[in-house]
């Protein structure tokens, strides 16, 4: 057998369709977000504005984040040193656990290695260990969901995107004794939607169902404290999981889940992705605990990024650019063509030094591709003007100016 053609077949498959992604190789440079230097274009390294970190207000390059990092890596070393049922548990990851249970008003917190991991491990297990786990999830939400909740085995329905209508179809039709869990997410980070979290608590309460939110492209960004949709709608108390990254607003690395006590040592005790994982350095632990403590007292980065955010919206409306509505930070220009959506990254990147990747396939439905902007409080008026110069060049370059017009 040919494993090798298998293999370049796959990879051909990928091609063809448009869809092929090619990681830009960019040293961010510290103290000059959103500015990288470029490291693919050739013999010169190329300085580039980055405008699709998920960074989203520059708390990677944060002082008080970067002196707690360098104090612990002198303090504690590098790494963890193991799981952390095995030499791996460190006072920072004690310390973290607590501040984010705070965040969210829960009793207790457990950290994972990425956002990811730990919605495929809270949900997998929640769902596994509830005896006839009936589980309804919202159409859009993240892979690492839905990875979690096929591999609880638990019975499954799929309720349209942000439908509480169809939502409550489902659970009427389930067994009334049956337990059941909601999994939705609060920002939706390619369209910049939000879920009816008050609504469907409310359905959750009327068929005695629990509720997992998943706040990643939320917290740091949205509440009084940075705690999500859910704290700046006064809502986290009414839901079972808050699921959260350290990996974007706050600037980091690394997953977390925020419930009562019983609930987050269940997961503990009984995720194997948690169980069998070296534990998150605890030099990146220090540093989102810095960072989670400033972004709880300061609003100032909030409120710039919601008015930055704003702000390009209303430039690429002005431009006849196609803007898709979005009431979130979230800044979604329409494409609708994988390999078109490529040219338009790569024309960007190549002769203005602007980087936002192309959003396709299975990111994104096929047909609804797309950039994705995500402009932070260092985006400022300077830099917006050269990107809505660029992209409305490539944009005539393409021939689709009169298209949107």
């Amino acid at each position: 057998m040919d494993y090798e053609k298998i293999f370049s077949d796959a990879i051909e498959a990928v091609h063809s369709e448009g869809r092929y992604r090619v990681f830009a190789d960019i040293s961010r440079q510290k103290g000059d977000f959103p500015r990288a230097v470029r490291h693919d274009a050739g013999d010169n390294a190329r300085a580039i504005t980055v405008w699709c970190s998920n960074d989203y207000l520059g708390m990677g390059q944060h002082p008080d984040v970067l002196k707690a990092m360098h104090d612990a890596l002198e303090e504690t070393g590098a790494g963890a040193g193991g799981t952390r049922n095995i030499a791996g548990n460190n006072h920072y990851h004690v310390l973290l656990e607590e501040e984010l249970a705070n965040l969210h008003g829960k009793e207790a917190a457990l950290l994972f290695t990425s956002g990811y991991i730990s919605n495929e491990a809270t949900l997998s297990t929640l769902a596994k260990i509830l005896p006839g786990c009936v589980v309804f999830s919202d159409e859009m939400n993240h892979a690492s969901m839905i990875q979690g909740i096929r591999h609880s085995g638990a019975e499954k329905h799929i309720f349209r995107h942000n439908d509480l209508q169809h939502l409550e179809e489902l659970l009427q039709q389930a067994d009334p004794d049956a337990p059941k869990l909601i999994a939705f997410e609060s920002v939706y980070s390619m369209d910049g939607d939000i879920a009816p979290i008050e609504a469907i608590c409310d359905l959750a309460d009327k068929y005695n169902a629990m509720t997992y939110l998943d706040e990643v492209h939320a917290v740091g960004l949205y509440g009084e404290h940075g705690g999500g949709v859910s704290e700046r709608d006064g809502l986290a108390d009414r839901l079972t999981v808050i699921e959260g990254t350290l990996g974007k607003a706050f600037g980091i690395m690394g997953g977390y889940i925020a419930s009562s006590k019983v609930l987050v040592d269940v997961i503990r005790s009984y995720a194997s992705s948690f169980i069998f994982t070296t534990a998150l350095s605890p030099v990146l632990a220090a540093g989102a605990l810095a960072s989670v403590k400033y972004l709880k007292s300061s609003n100032e980065e909030r409120e710039q990024h919601q008015s930055r955010a704003a702000a390009l919206k209303e430039r690429f409306k002005n431009a006849g650019l196609p803007v898709m509505d979005s009431v979130s930070h979230i800044v979604p220009l329409f494409v609708g063509d994988p390999v078109l959506c490529k040219e338009i990254s790569d024309d960007l990147l190549n002769e203005y030094g602007i980087y936002v990747q192309p959003i396709n396939y299975p990111t994104v439905p096929k047909g609804t591709e797309r950039l994705r902007f995500t402009p932070s409080p260092m985006h400022d008026d300077k830099l917006m003007d050269a990107l809505i110069e660029a992209v409305a060049a490539v944009w005539e370059k393409k021939g689709l100016a009169a298209k949107v017009a």
